[in-house]
């Protein structure tokens, strides 16, 4: 399994513009969501900007913000 390319930094001086950061997505506590790795779950705690705890039933997972592997349902 390889990893995906890392993300390049925006040079000042490069006439093309940045890439657009998507903003977090703001999750609450009881939101149902899916991660690509351990399936469906629940959020059981959030810290706000830093990462959310959520159940996927066999286990409880930190994952970190910015949910890059997580989607809201």
């Amino acid at each position: 399994m390889t990893k995906p390319p890392a993300v390049k930094r925006h040079l000042p001086t490069s006439p093309f513009k940045a890439r657009v950061v998507p903003a977090p997505k703001h999750l609450a506590v009881g939101d149902q969501v899916t991660h690509d790795m351990y399936g469906l779950g629940r959020v059981l705690g959030v810290e706000e900007g830093i990462a959310a705890l959520v159940d996927f039933g066999s286990t409880q997972e930190r994952i970190l913000s910015p949910y890059a592997k997580m989607t809201k349902l």
